[in-house]
């Protein structure tokens, strides 16, 4: 039942704070780079919220008909991102829920307004060593495909870890269960005061 998360969350004097009933008045947006386990995370989170959970990826995919690798091949990364942000837009039109989202969605700068506006966003942060064990499981990362893995990853990491650093929350990501994860993410987003907050029309 939605409302009813128990978790008790170690705060860093080192004191147990225990969150009851914590529920989100805003969409939890997922972000970070590839590897960074917003999917995994993302599902679990939405179970302990009482939430309905979406990928903004698949749901790319289904307006476009397409996977993501063909219209990274056939049509650029531009027009990617143009339909990642009419999607996600579109999701954030409904009601509260918690959405994963692409590693280069937070880059576009009409995408993070958006998020503001509507959502509260929760940083998913991974070191290089984390990021590359994960990614070269599997092999459908467009991005990953143009050179060596670990250069473009730590090149990305370059780039967008700064632009990451503005999310609302952050949550560091590391070898540690997807669960224990989950916690610091409720209790990080508990102590948020934009979590709260009724999203901007």
């Amino acid at each position: 039942m939605r409302g009813e998360v128990q978790i008790e969350a170690v705060q860093p004097d080192g004191k147990v704070a225990e969150i009851r009933g914590f529920v989100p008045s805003r969409t939890v947006i997922l972000v970070g780079l590839m590897g960074a386990g917003k999917s995994k995370v993302g599902r679990r989170l939405a179970v302990r919220l009482g939430l309905p959970f979406f990928d903004s990826d698949p749901e790319i995919e289904a307006a476009a008909g397409e996977a993501i690798e063909e219209i990274f091949a056939k049509r650029g990364e531009r027009v990617f991102r143009e339909g990642e942000r009419r999607v996600i837009a579109r999701l954030l039109a409904q009601p509260v829920h918690v959405l994963a989202t692409g590693g280069g969605a937070f880059m576009d700068p009409a995408t993070r307004e958006l998020i503001a506006r509507r959502g509260v966003s929760l940083w998913l942060r991974a070191d290089l060593d984390v990021l590359v064990s994960r990614v070269l499981r599997r092999s459908n990362r467009p991005l990953l495909k143009q050179g060596d893995p670990r250069a473009i990853l730590a090149e990305l990491i370059e780039g967008r870890y700064p632009l990451y650093a503005g999310a609302d929350v952050v949550v560091d990501s590391g070898e540690g269960s997807p669960e224990a994860t989950v916690n610091r993410a409720i209790a990080a987003l508990a102590a948020c005061p934009r979590a709260i907050l009724p999203p901007e029309a």
